[in-house]
């Protein structure tokens, strides 16, 4: 499916791509209060949009009143035919940070369309995804035929663990209204050259700070050097400590109960490419850097998607402006993130970890965890499912290539809970691209990537 320089102009000019820009202009950064203002407009704008193709919408605040709960949830509800299947939308308004904002050649929330993708934070990361989806509904409700019951939950919190979300999961009477068959995520990517792609796993995730204290105050590297502990040099030692030389975890404990890919799963996931040299080619393409990370003897395939891991997202301590300032810092800040695989248990390996970097402490300086961000288990769906067969012959339609099935890297921390609550089967077909460089500065999203996730919506919502 090519998009030609006409169907891109017919697109600027129609309601869909003007309601995107306005959307993409809210600086949805819901782990930072001071965006909660943000927030909280969005929502609004996203129930009025609703109620505009028919839904009874509503923004639900999470209990607990503290700042992280005050970010919306929106839900929606669309009634179709007596009996008729029941289908259950998820998708996120909430954005990752624009910094480093000094290198966007536009500004992060301000939409700019070139060479036939809109640049902006959040135009993949959900809002595209979501919204073309959300667009594919509207077509497919003004479209005669009978209709399936929809539910449409949009949340202002997945990138920083669904805090309020899992707050109101935990609900009986929010529960009940998730009741659905069928849970639809568009939040995944597609294959390369935007070739469908399903779905069957994604890793779970826990993301949190550890923090290392040394002495009272910074001290002066000349009078106090080479005698008090510097807690730079520390927190470099404890976070090396967290792998072997080969790249594996050498956490004690962190791998318990981790599953075996079967030789089907192995067998699909290494479909997208034909060779290792031929993924760590793609690889390098992408990222400019070699596939060097985690355990190397291991294919890539295997480590993006069945294998867990360990990174350091950042490092904050000492002085780090202009000039020189000759100091032993006192603390050092250290943001980690781990993906969990099939049988990990989440609050058994963040455990692990504690007690790994308390063990693994220098001398004469103190470990402490001050913020956690929350915990989710990895999602594995079954090969089997009858939905999966539907999707196959959705997205078969769609391209002749016909899907393939990839476990995803990332996380999407609430979609197991929503699966087990609202007893749905779920599936998660998705449009996004290494291209598109989402959490990082200039992220985008072509307009073909919005026909693609738009076409899905009306095809597998008829096909239901």
């Amino acid at each position: 499916m090519e998009i030609t320089n006409a169907q891109i102009q017919e697109w600027l000019n129609s309601g869909d791509s003007k309601e995107y820009f306005d959307l993409l202009k809210f600086a949805t950064v819901g782990a930072d209060v001071n965006h909660l203002r943000d927030c909280v407009q969005c929502a609004t704008w996203l129930k009025k949009w609703l109620k505009g193709i028919g839904a009874e919408a509503e923004l639900i605040l999470p209990p607990g009143g503290d700042a992280p709960s005050s970010v919306p949830v929106v839900f929606a509800e669309i009634k179709g035919e007596e009996g008729a299947s029941t289908v259950l939308f998820y998708g996120h308004y909430d954005v990752q940070p624009a910094d480093p904002e000094d290198l966007w050649e536009t500004p992060p929330f301000e939409p700019s369309l070139r060479d036939g993708r809109v640049y902006c934070r959040g135009s993949q990361d959900d809002k595209g995804q979501f919204f073309a989806f959300l667009c594919g509904v509207r077509q497919y409700l003004a479209a005669a035929g009978e209709k399936v019951n929809l539910k449409i939950l949009l949340e202002g919190q997945e990138e920083s663990g669904s805090t309020g979300l899992f707050k109101l999961l935990a609900e009986p009477s929010f529960r009940k209204r998730l009741a659905a068959d069928v849970m639809l995520v568009c939040d995944t990517s597609a294959a390369a050259d935007l070739r469908p792609s399903i779905m069957a796993g994604i890793r779970g995730v826990n993301h949190f700070t550890v923090k290392l204290t040394a002495a009272q105050r910074d001290l002066h590297s000349g009078e106090y050097g080479g005698v008090a502990p510097n807690a730079a040099q520390g927190m470099c030692e404890l976070l090396s400590s967290l792998h072997a030389p080969d790249g594996s975890i050498a956490v004690a404990g962190f791998l318990d109960g981790k599953e075996v890919p079967s030789p089907a799963e192995l067998e699909m996931a290494s479909a997208a490419f034909p060779s290792e040299d031929a993924a760590r080619e793609a690889f390098e393409k992408d990222t400019g850097v070699p596939p060097c990370g985690g355990e190397r003897a291991k294919p890539v395939f295997l480590r993006t998607g069945f294998e867990p891991t360990i990174e350091i997202n950042g490092v904050h301590s000492g002085y780090g402006g202009a000039g020189s300032k000759t100091v032993i810092p006192c603390e050092a800040i250290a943001k980690i993130s781990t993906r969990l695989v099939p049988g990990q248990n989440p609050r058994r390996t963040f455990e692990a970890i504690k007690e790994h970097l308390v063990a693994h402490c220098p001398e004469g300086m103190e470990v402490s965890f001050p913020e956690d961000s929350g915990l989710s288990a990895a999602l594995k769906l079954p090969l089997s499912s009858p939905l999966f067969a539907i999707a196959e012959e959705v997205l078969s339609q769609m391209d002749s290539r016909g899907p393939l099935f990839q476990w995803g890297g990332a996380s999407i921390p609430v979609v197991s809970a929503l699966k087990e609550t609202s007893g749905a089967a779920a599936l998660l077909v998705g449009w996004g691209q290494a291209d598109d460089r989402i959490h990082s500065p200039n992220e985008s999203f072509s307009v073909r990537q919005f026909f693609l996730a738009k076409e899905w919506a009306v095809r597998i919502l008829e096909r239901l």
